[in-house]
C-alpha cells in the first residue's frame, strides 16, 4: 500500500470514504451539532483526508443537505406505503416512535434542528428541511383524502403540526409525548372523517 492510498494516521481510506463521512456527520451533528463540528473532526471520526471529504462533497454546506437527504429520502414510506392499514390507520401509524430506552430518548427532529442552527433559510439543508417538512403535509392530507376527511388539506397541516410539536417537547422535556399525541390525532381525525350514513 502507498502513502497516496492511507488517510490520517496512516488508516486505509479505500471505498466507503462517503459512507463514512456521512455516517460520522450523522453521529456527530446529532450529538453535538451541526455549528460545533468541523470539518477536521468529521474527517478524523470518518478516518479520510481532508483532500478526500473534499472530494466526495464541494463543503460542509453540501455535506449538511446530504446529511439530510439521508435520514427519509421516501418520506416515511413505513407509514405511507403500507398496504395492510387503512388510511385512517395510516395516519395514527405516523405517531408510532420505536420504543426506546430510558437513556435513548427520541433526538430532536433532524429537519428542525438543522433549521434553528443555519438560520439561513436559503441554506441548502435549510431548503431541503423545508420540503421534507412540506412534502410529509402532503403525504398526510393525501391519506386523509384517502380516508373521507372533508378538508384533507387542513388535516394534513394539523397532523404535521402535532408530529413536530411531540418531537420538540419530547426533545425539550426528555419525555416521550408521541402517546399523547397519538391521542389528540385520532380525535382530529375522527372529527375530520365524516361518520358513515346509517342505513
Amino acid at each position: 500500500m502507498t502513502e497516496l492510498e492511507k488517510g490520517p494516521q496512516g488508516r486505509r481510506r479505500g471505498r466507503g470514504a462517503r459512507e463514512r463521512i456521512l455516517g460520522a456527520s450523522e453521529q456527530l451533528f446529532r450529538e453535538q451539532g451541526i455549528n460545533r463540528t468541523g470539518m477536521d473532526q468529521l474527517c478524523a471520526a470518518a478516518q479520510v483526508s481532508k483532500r478526500t471529504a473534499y472530494q466526495h462533497f464541494a463543503g460542509k454546506d453540501e455535506l449538511v443537505a446530504e446529511y439530510l437527504r439521508r435520514f427519509d429520502p421516501d418520506v416515511m414510506p413505513v407509514v405511507f406505503d403500507r398496504t395492510d392499514l387503512t388510511p385512517r390507520e395510516r395516519l395514527l401509524a405516523a405517531f408510532e416512535v420505536p420504543a426506546s430506552g430510558p437513556e435513548d430518548i427520541t433526538p430532536m427532529c433532524p429537519y428542525i434542528a438543522a433549521a434553528v442552527e443555519l438560520h439561513d433559510p436559503e441554506h441548502p439543508a435549510s431548503r431541503y428541511a423545508r420540503d421534507y417538512k412540506q412534502a410529509i403535509a402532503t403525504r398526510l392530507a393525501e391519506t386523509a383524502r384517502e380516508a373521507g376527511a372533508t378538508d384533507p388539506e387542513q388535516l394534513g397541516e394539523q397532523l404535521a403540526l402535532l408530529l413536530d410539536g411531540a418531537a420538540a417537547r419530547t426533545r425539550v422535556l426528555n419525555t416521550e409525548f408521541f402517546p399523547t399525541a397519538a391521542a389528540i390525532a385520532a380525535v382530529l381525525i375522527d372529527n375530520a372523517i365524516p361518520a358513515p350514513a346509517q342505513r
